[in-house]
Protein backbone atom coordinates (compact mmCIF):
# COMPACT_ATOMS: atom_id res chain seq x y z
CA UNK A 1 0.00 0.00 0.00
CA UNK A 2 1.50 3.39 -0.95
CA UNK A 3 -0.20 4.87 2.10
CA UNK A 4 1.83 2.62 4.40
CA UNK A 5 5.17 3.10 2.66
CA UNK A 6 5.00 6.88 2.50
CA UNK A 7 3.90 7.05 6.13
CA UNK A 8 7.23 5.60 7.28
CA UNK A 9 9.37 7.50 4.76
CA UNK A 10 12.47 5.46 5.51
CA UNK A 11 14.43 3.11 3.28
CA UNK A 12 13.04 0.05 5.10
CA UNK A 13 9.64 -0.72 3.54
CA UNK A 14 9.93 -4.42 4.34
CA UNK A 15 9.41 -3.84 8.04
CA UNK A 16 5.82 -2.77 7.34
CA UNK A 17 4.82 -5.77 5.23
CA UNK A 18 3.26 -7.57 8.19
CA UNK A 19 1.10 -5.40 10.43
CA UNK A 20 0.93 -6.09 14.13
CA UNK A 21 -2.43 -7.71 13.50
CA UNK A 22 -0.87 -10.90 12.16
CA UNK A 23 1.81 -11.41 14.78
CA UNK A 24 1.49 -12.55 18.38
CA UNK A 25 2.46 -10.64 21.47
CA UNK A 26 5.82 -12.42 21.87
CA UNK A 27 6.98 -11.80 18.30
CA UNK A 28 5.90 -8.18 18.65
CA UNK A 29 8.23 -7.71 21.63
CA UNK A 30 11.11 -9.34 19.79
CA UNK A 31 10.43 -7.26 16.69
CA UNK A 32 10.41 -4.08 18.77
CA UNK A 33 13.66 -5.10 20.47
CA UNK A 34 15.30 -6.03 17.15
CA UNK A 35 14.37 -2.67 15.65
CA UNK A 36 16.12 -0.59 18.28
CA UNK A 37 18.57 0.67 15.64
CA UNK A 38 15.73 1.95 13.48
CA UNK A 39 14.77 5.66 13.45
CA UNK A 40 13.07 6.98 16.56
CA UNK A 41 9.65 7.38 14.91
CA UNK A 42 9.58 3.71 13.92
CA UNK A 43 10.64 2.60 17.41
CA UNK A 44 7.86 4.70 18.98
CA UNK A 45 5.31 3.17 16.60
CA UNK A 46 6.49 -0.38 17.41
CA UNK A 47 6.27 0.34 21.14
CA UNK A 48 2.74 1.72 20.78
CA UNK A 49 1.66 -1.47 19.00
CA UNK A 50 2.96 -3.57 21.89
CA UNK A 51 1.10 -1.35 24.36
CA UNK A 52 -2.11 -1.63 22.30
CA UNK A 53 -1.96 -5.41 22.56
CA UNK A 54 -2.52 -5.12 26.32
CA UNK A 55 -4.20 -1.73 26.60
CA UNK A 56 -7.14 -2.22 24.26
CA UNK A 57 -8.62 -5.32 25.97
CA UNK A 58 -8.26 -3.64 29.37
CA UNK A 59 -9.92 -0.49 28.02
CA UNK A 60 -12.82 -2.56 26.66
CA UNK A 61 -13.23 -4.49 29.92
CA UNK A 62 -13.31 -1.22 31.88
CA UNK A 63 -15.08 1.03 29.39
CA UNK A 64 -18.27 -0.97 28.81
CA UNK A 65 -19.33 -1.46 32.46
CA UNK A 66 -18.16 2.03 33.44
CA UNK A 67 -20.39 3.70 30.86
CA UNK A 68 -23.32 1.41 31.69
CA UNK A 69 -22.96 2.23 35.39
CA UNK A 70 -22.76 5.94 34.54
CA UNK A 71 -25.96 5.76 32.51
CA UNK A 72 -27.80 3.92 35.29
CA UNK A 73 -26.50 6.34 37.93
CA UNK A 74 -27.49 9.43 35.97
CA UNK A 75 -30.94 8.05 35.14
CA UNK A 76 -31.65 7.56 38.84
CA UNK A 77 -32.16 11.37 38.89
CA UNK A 78 -30.65 11.69 42.37
CA UNK A 79 -27.37 13.29 41.35
CA UNK A 80 -28.31 16.89 42.03
CA UNK A 81 -28.35 17.77 38.32
CA UNK A 82 -31.17 19.33 36.35
CA UNK A 83 -33.20 17.13 34.00
CA UNK A 84 -31.74 19.01 31.04
CA UNK A 85 -28.12 18.43 32.09
CA UNK A 86 -28.90 14.81 32.93
CA UNK A 87 -30.22 14.20 29.40
CA UNK A 88 -27.03 15.56 27.87
CA UNK A 89 -24.76 13.55 30.15
CA UNK A 90 -26.73 10.34 29.55
CA UNK A 91 -26.55 10.94 25.79
CA UNK A 92 -22.78 11.50 26.00
CA UNK A 93 -22.35 8.25 27.93
CA UNK A 94 -24.50 6.33 25.44
CA UNK A 95 -22.45 7.78 22.58
CA UNK A 96 -19.21 6.78 24.31
CA UNK A 97 -20.54 3.27 24.91
CA UNK A 98 -21.43 2.86 21.22
CA UNK A 99 -17.96 4.07 20.19
CA UNK A 100 -16.33 1.55 22.53
CA UNK A 101 -18.41 -1.27 21.03
CA UNK A 102 -18.20 -0.27 17.36
CA UNK A 103 -14.69 1.19 17.30
CA UNK A 104 -12.67 -0.44 20.07
CA UNK A 105 -14.22 -3.91 20.31
CA UNK A 106 -15.30 -4.45 16.69
CA UNK A 107 -12.48 -2.56 14.95
CA UNK A 108 -9.25 -2.04 16.89
CA UNK A 109 -9.13 -5.26 18.90
CA UNK A 110 -9.64 -7.38 15.72
CA UNK A 111 -6.80 -5.41 14.10
CA UNK A 112 -4.42 -5.94 17.01
CA UNK A 113 -5.40 -9.62 17.39
CA UNK A 114 -5.71 -10.17 13.65
CA UNK A 115 -4.82 -13.86 13.61
CA UNK A 116 -7.89 -14.58 15.76
CA UNK A 117 -10.22 -12.53 13.54
CA UNK A 118 -9.47 -13.74 10.02
CA UNK A 119 -13.14 -14.65 9.67
CA UNK A 120 -13.91 -10.91 9.41
CA UNK A 121 -12.25 -10.88 5.99
CA UNK A 122 -15.12 -12.99 4.67
CA UNK A 123 -17.91 -10.82 6.15
CA UNK A 124 -19.19 -8.30 3.54
CA UNK A 125 -20.40 -5.71 6.06
CA UNK A 126 -17.42 -3.35 6.48
CA UNK A 127 -19.02 -0.33 4.81
CA UNK A 128 -22.14 -0.77 6.98
CA UNK A 129 -19.88 -1.01 10.03
CA UNK A 130 -18.14 2.20 8.91
CA UNK A 131 -21.45 4.08 8.63
CA UNK A 132 -22.50 3.03 12.15
CA UNK A 133 -19.05 3.68 13.64
CA UNK A 134 -18.64 7.18 12.19
CA UNK A 135 -22.25 8.08 13.05
CA UNK A 136 -21.66 7.01 16.67
CA UNK A 137 -18.41 8.97 16.76
CA UNK A 138 -20.12 12.08 15.41
CA UNK A 139 -22.88 11.74 18.00
CA UNK A 140 -20.36 11.34 20.83
CA UNK A 141 -18.46 14.47 19.71
CA UNK A 142 -21.43 16.69 18.94
CA UNK A 143 -23.25 15.72 22.13
CA UNK A 144 -20.29 17.33 23.91
CA UNK A 145 -20.71 20.46 21.78
CA UNK A 146 -24.45 20.68 22.46
CA UNK A 147 -23.85 20.26 26.19
CA UNK A 148 -21.27 23.05 26.09
CA UNK A 149 -23.73 25.29 24.22
CA UNK A 150 -26.49 24.47 26.72
CA UNK A 151 -24.26 25.53 29.60
CA UNK A 152 -23.26 28.68 27.70
CA UNK A 153 -26.94 29.63 27.32
CA UNK A 154 -27.68 28.80 30.97
CA UNK A 155 -24.81 30.98 32.24
CA UNK A 156 -24.61 33.80 29.70
CA UNK A 157 -28.16 34.14 28.34
CA UNK A 158 -30.58 34.08 31.29
CA UNK A 159 -33.49 35.30 29.15
CA UNK A 160 -33.23 32.18 26.96
CA UNK A 161 -32.64 29.75 29.81
CA UNK A 162 -36.27 28.89 30.46
CA UNK A 163 -36.95 28.26 26.76
CA UNK A 164 -33.78 26.43 25.70
CA UNK A 165 -32.40 24.79 28.85
CA UNK A 166 -35.27 22.37 29.36
CA UNK A 167 -35.65 18.62 29.18
CA UNK A 168 -37.83 18.87 26.06
CA UNK A 169 -35.36 21.12 24.23
CA UNK A 170 -32.50 18.79 25.14
CA UNK A 171 -34.42 15.83 23.70
CA UNK A 172 -35.07 17.73 20.44
CA UNK A 173 -31.43 18.84 20.11
CA UNK A 174 -30.03 15.39 20.83
CA UNK A 175 -32.49 13.74 18.46
CA UNK A 176 -31.62 16.21 15.70
CA UNK A 177 -27.89 15.61 16.17
CA UNK A 178 -28.43 11.86 16.00
CA UNK A 179 -30.46 12.02 12.78
CA UNK A 180 -28.02 14.41 11.08
CA UNK A 181 -25.04 12.28 12.10
CA UNK A 182 -26.63 9.18 10.58
CA UNK A 183 -27.54 10.99 7.34
CA UNK A 184 -24.10 12.59 7.03
CA UNK A 185 -22.25 9.28 7.32
CA UNK A 186 -24.30 7.32 4.79
CA UNK A 187 -21.73 8.56 2.25
CA UNK A 188 -19.21 6.05 3.69
CA UNK A 189 -21.37 3.20 2.41
CA UNK A 190 -20.59 4.31 -1.15
CA UNK A 191 -17.00 5.42 -0.60
CA UNK A 192 -15.79 2.17 0.98
CA UNK A 193 -16.05 -1.45 -0.12
CA UNK A 194 -17.80 -4.07 1.99
CA UNK A 195 -14.63 -6.06 2.84
CA UNK A 196 -12.41 -5.53 5.89
CA UNK A 197 -8.66 -5.06 5.92
CA UNK A 198 -6.99 -5.75 9.24
CA UNK A 199 -4.69 -2.72 9.21
CA UNK A 200 -4.61 0.20 11.61
CA UNK A 201 -5.25 2.98 9.11
CA UNK A 202 -7.90 5.75 8.94
CA UNK A 203 -9.90 3.57 6.52
CA UNK A 204 -10.31 0.06 7.92
CA UNK A 205 -12.28 -1.11 4.86
CA UNK A 206 -10.95 -1.74 1.37
CA UNK A 207 -11.52 1.00 -1.19
CA UNK A 208 -10.90 1.61 -4.86
CA UNK A 209 -7.91 3.59 -6.13
CA UNK A 210 -10.33 6.00 -7.79
CA UNK A 211 -11.83 6.93 -4.42
CA UNK A 212 -8.47 7.34 -2.71
CA UNK A 213 -7.06 9.80 -5.28
CA UNK A 214 -10.32 11.43 -6.37
CA UNK A 215 -10.52 15.16 -5.73
CA UNK A 216 -14.31 14.98 -5.30
CA UNK A 217 -14.22 12.13 -2.77
CA UNK A 218 -11.19 13.69 -1.11
CA UNK A 219 -13.09 16.93 -0.64
CA UNK A 220 -16.02 15.03 0.89
CA UNK A 221 -13.72 13.24 3.32
CA UNK A 222 -11.89 16.47 4.15
CA UNK A 223 -15.24 18.09 4.98
CA UNK A 224 -15.99 15.06 7.15
CA UNK A 225 -12.89 15.76 9.24
CA UNK A 226 -13.69 19.48 9.31
CA UNK A 227 -17.11 18.72 10.80
CA UNK A 228 -15.71 16.11 13.20
CA UNK A 229 -13.64 17.03 15.11
CA UNK A 230 -12.25 20.36 13.76
CA UNK A 231 -15.49 22.36 14.02
CA UNK A 232 -16.25 21.02 17.55
CA UNK A 233 -12.74 22.12 18.62
CA UNK A 234 -13.41 25.68 17.49
CA UNK A 235 -16.96 25.81 18.88
CA UNK A 236 -15.99 24.43 22.30
CA UNK A 237 -13.06 26.85 22.63
CA UNK A 238 -15.20 29.80 21.52
CA UNK A 239 -18.14 28.96 23.81
CA UNK A 240 -15.85 28.41 26.78
CA UNK A 241 -14.04 31.70 26.14
CA UNK A 242 -17.35 33.59 26.02
CA UNK A 243 -18.57 31.79 29.15
CA UNK A 244 -15.41 32.66 31.09
CA UNK A 245 -15.61 36.27 30.00
CA UNK A 246 -19.23 36.53 31.15
CA UNK A 247 -18.50 34.89 34.50
CA UNK A 248 -15.50 37.13 35.20
CA UNK A 249 -17.46 40.28 34.38
CA UNK A 250 -20.53 39.29 36.40
CA UNK A 251 -18.40 38.10 39.33
CA UNK A 252 -16.59 41.46 39.54
CA UNK A 253 -19.91 43.31 39.48
CA UNK A 254 -21.33 41.04 42.18
CA UNK A 255 -18.29 41.53 44.43
CA UNK A 256 -18.52 45.31 44.08
CA UNK A 257 -22.24 45.21 44.91
CA UNK A 258 -21.68 43.06 47.99
CA UNK A 259 -18.81 45.27 49.12
CA UNK A 260 -21.21 48.23 49.44
CA UNK A 261 -23.59 46.25 51.61
CA UNK A 262 -23.03 45.95 55.34
CA UNK A 263 -23.39 42.73 57.24
CA UNK A 264 -22.78 40.50 54.19
CA UNK A 265 -20.88 37.34 54.86
CA UNK A 266 -17.73 36.85 52.74
CA UNK A 267 -18.97 33.50 51.49
CA UNK A 268 -21.07 33.81 48.33
CA UNK A 269 -23.01 30.62 47.42
CA UNK A 270 -23.85 31.99 43.97
CA UNK A 271 -20.20 32.56 43.07
CA UNK A 272 -19.28 29.13 44.42
CA UNK A 273 -21.99 27.54 42.30
CA UNK A 274 -20.72 29.34 39.22
CA UNK A 275 -17.17 28.26 39.97
CA UNK A 276 -18.18 24.61 40.29
CA UNK A 277 -20.21 24.75 37.09
CA UNK A 278 -17.39 26.25 35.07
CA UNK A 279 -14.86 23.78 36.44
CA UNK A 280 -17.17 20.91 35.47
CA UNK A 281 -17.68 22.33 31.97
CA UNK A 282 -13.99 23.06 31.42
CA UNK A 283 -12.82 19.63 32.54
CA UNK A 284 -15.18 17.92 30.08
CA UNK A 285 -14.15 20.28 27.27
CA UNK A 286 -10.43 19.98 28.00
CA UNK A 287 -10.74 16.20 28.16
CA UNK A 288 -12.22 16.19 24.65
CA UNK A 289 -9.73 18.64 23.14
CA UNK A 290 -6.60 17.02 24.58
CA UNK A 291 -7.55 13.43 23.79
CA UNK A 292 -8.74 14.18 20.24
CA UNK A 293 -5.88 16.46 19.14
CA UNK A 294 -3.50 13.80 17.79
CA UNK A 295 -6.20 11.98 15.83
CA UNK A 296 -7.48 15.23 14.32
CA UNK A 297 -3.98 16.29 13.23
CA UNK A 298 -3.26 12.98 11.52
CA UNK A 299 -6.68 12.69 9.85
CA UNK A 300 -6.42 16.10 8.18
CA UNK A 301 -2.79 15.49 7.19
CA UNK A 302 -3.58 12.05 5.74
CA UNK A 303 -6.18 13.37 3.32
CA UNK A 304 -4.03 16.37 2.36
CA UNK A 305 -1.16 13.98 1.59
CA UNK A 306 -3.32 11.90 -0.74
CA UNK A 307 -4.37 15.09 -2.53
CA UNK A 308 -0.74 16.08 -3.16
CA UNK A 309 0.20 18.21 -0.14
CA UNK A 310 3.26 16.29 1.04
CA UNK A 311 3.79 17.51 4.57
CA UNK A 312 5.83 15.55 7.12
CA UNK A 313 4.01 13.70 9.94
CA UNK A 314 5.14 10.40 11.46
CA UNK A 315 2.80 7.42 11.37
CA UNK A 316 2.94 6.85 15.12
CA UNK A 317 0.83 10.00 15.56
CA UNK A 318 -2.11 8.02 14.18
CA UNK A 319 -1.50 5.12 16.58
CA UNK A 320 -1.31 7.54 19.50
CA UNK A 321 -4.37 9.38 18.24
CA UNK A 322 -6.45 6.20 18.16
CA UNK A 323 -5.41 5.33 21.72
CA UNK A 324 -6.20 8.77 23.11
CA UNK A 325 -9.50 9.05 21.23
CA UNK A 326 -10.71 5.71 22.58
CA UNK A 327 -9.53 6.63 26.08
CA UNK A 328 -11.75 9.73 25.95
CA UNK A 329 -14.78 7.42 25.87
CA UNK A 330 -13.97 6.13 29.36
CA UNK A 331 -12.98 9.30 31.20
CA UNK A 332 -16.28 11.13 31.68
CA UNK A 333 -17.31 8.90 34.59
CA UNK A 334 -14.14 9.86 36.45
CA UNK A 335 -14.84 13.53 35.69
CA UNK A 336 -18.38 13.28 37.07
CA UNK A 337 -17.14 11.46 40.19
CA UNK A 338 -14.46 14.07 40.89
CA UNK A 339 -16.54 17.19 40.23
CA UNK A 340 -20.05 16.15 41.33
CA UNK A 341 -20.49 15.20 45.00
CA UNK A 342 -24.00 13.74 44.66
CA UNK A 343 -23.05 11.75 41.58
CA UNK A 344 -20.15 10.28 43.56
CA UNK A 345 -22.50 9.33 46.38
CA UNK A 346 -25.05 7.74 44.04
CA UNK A 347 -22.25 5.84 42.30
CA UNK A 348 -21.08 4.45 45.65
CA UNK A 349 -24.62 3.41 46.52
CA UNK A 350 -25.03 1.67 43.17
CA UNK A 351 -21.76 -0.22 43.55
CA UNK A 352 -22.64 -1.20 47.13
CA UNK A 353 -26.14 -2.42 46.22
CA UNK A 354 -25.15 -5.98 45.09
CA UNK A 355 -23.12 -6.52 48.26
CA UNK A 356 -25.94 -5.14 50.41
CA UNK A 357 -28.48 -7.42 48.71
CA UNK A 358 -26.26 -10.49 49.22
CA UNK A 359 -25.71 -9.58 52.87
CA UNK A 360 -29.45 -9.18 53.46
CA UNK A 361 -30.16 -12.57 51.85
CA UNK A 362 -27.56 -14.24 54.06
CA UNK A 363 -28.93 -12.66 57.22
CA UNK A 364 -32.59 -13.33 56.38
Amino acid sequence: MPQILRAIDYNVPSVRVLPSAVVGFDPMIHQTWDNWRMPLAFRIESLLKVIQYVYYPILAIVGVPVNIITIVTLMSRNCGLSKCVTRYLVAMSVGDLLVIILDLILRHIPIVYGKHFYFLLSLPVCNIHAVLLYAATDCSVWFTVTFTFDRFVAICCPKLTSKYCSEKSAAVVLGTVTVLSCLKNIIWYFMLLNTYRLQNLPWFCHFTTGVMYSLAWGTIEFLHYILTPCAPFVLILLLNALTVRHILVSSRARRRLRAHRSGEKPRDPELESRRKSIIFLFVISANFIILWSAFMAYSVWNRMYDLGYHLRLDFYVLELGFMLQLTSCCTNTAIYAVTQTQFRQQLKNLLKYPLTAIFQLNTA
